[in-house]
């Protein structure tokens, strides 16, 4: 129940009861939150405890031997640069293809219509794909198909394309990440005020230059929320990697789109399923880990950065 009560000023609605439902799913809410911010620091800090006390310089800046398992020894700059080269890789193919689809489903294609219910549906399915499965269809798709065939219409002598190459293992995160970057393209496109469109069209430009000049700058920043969510998972995945592109060890670092590449969490993967003294290797493990924590924590921070400026160099432009 609520009583009113009047003020000089006009008329004011005071509650005089508690509302418990409210109140209790609101405090619901905030023990939820404090839980799942809690897990995360236990997470990061057991790492960062244990994985600080066998970081060094010498750790991240030199090329291992192939003993992983000895700490005296054990390094990640190939690990580091092979990550950091596949999710760029990955970014610079998916960003454009989700954009574009995106703006195909907001702008163009008819809500109602059956062809935009498939692809809608084909999106939602891609999304539900177990991880492992998109590294199968790598293998089958990209190297067998793509890749054999590229190595017989240039007539390399060994297979160039034709074997598991960081493009191939780039691509298939594209795919993986794909639905991510659709939808959240499309909550940005959606959130553009309509009356900017309508001022575009009325001013004499077409479609295409409202979308191009008006629209996309506009949801900019929404379209870099969608490619730190895609960097964020394509990171740490080992799965569609694992047949694709992940080498177990490499003298060299890659310096082409056809070598094969070491990996952060594929290395993680090795050291914790095919070391001999798993007490020997935990604090490697632990150091690695930490690493592929901070490189992708800095990768995410880039992008939240660039994302920071577009919205105050358009606030600034209003």
């Amino acid at each position: 129940m609520s009583t009113n009560s009047a003020t000089p000023t006009g008329r004011r609605f005071v509650r005089t009861t508690v509302d418990y439902g409210s109140a209790f799913w609101s405090g619901v809410t905030l023990l939820a939150t404090a839980l799942i911010l809690v897990i995360l620091v236990i997470i990061v800090g057991n790492i960062a405890i244990n994985g600080f006390e066998n970081l060094s310089w010498r750790f991240v800046a030199t090329i291992p031997e192939k003993d992983f398992f000895d700490v005296k020894s054990a390094a990640v700059l190939p690990m580091i640069i092979g990550t950091t080269i596949r999710v760029m890789v990955m970014t610079i193919f998916v960003i454009p293809i989700g954009v574009i689809t995106a703006v195909y489903l907001t702008e163009y294609a008819r809500s109602g219509s059956a062809y935009t219910r498939v692809i809608r549906a084909a999106i939602n399915n891609l999304a539900g794909v177990p991880s492992i499965v998109f590294g199968l269809f790598g293998v089958g798709f990209f190297i067998n198909f793509f890749g054999k065939n590229i190595d017989l219409l240039t007539g390399a002598a060994s297979p160039e394309f034709g074997k598991p190459t960081v493009l191939w293992a780039s691509l298939t995160l594209a795919v993986m990440t794909l639905p991510v970057v659709i939808v959240a393209t499309e909550e940005a496109l959606k959130a553009i005020a309509p009356g900017l469109r309508e001022a575009s069209l009325a001013m004499g430009a077409t479609k295409l230059q409202t979308i191009v000049k008006i629209v996309v700058p506009n949801a900019l920043p929404g379209i870099l929320t969608g490619a730190i969510l895609a960097i964020s998972r394509a990171a740490g995945e080992v799965a569609p990697i694992l047949f694709t592109g992940a080498a177990y060890f490499m003298a060299d670092l890659p310096t082409h789109l056809s070598d094969q590449f070491m990996d952060l969490g594929y290395h993680v993967f090795v050291l914790s399923t095919q070391s001999p003294d798993i007490e020997k290797t935990r604090p490697i493990l632990y150091a690695t880990v930490l690493v592929l924590l901070i490189l992708t924590f800095s990768l995410n921070a880039f992008a939240i950065i660039a994302r920071a400026r577009m919205r105050r160099a358009m606030r600034a432009g209003h």
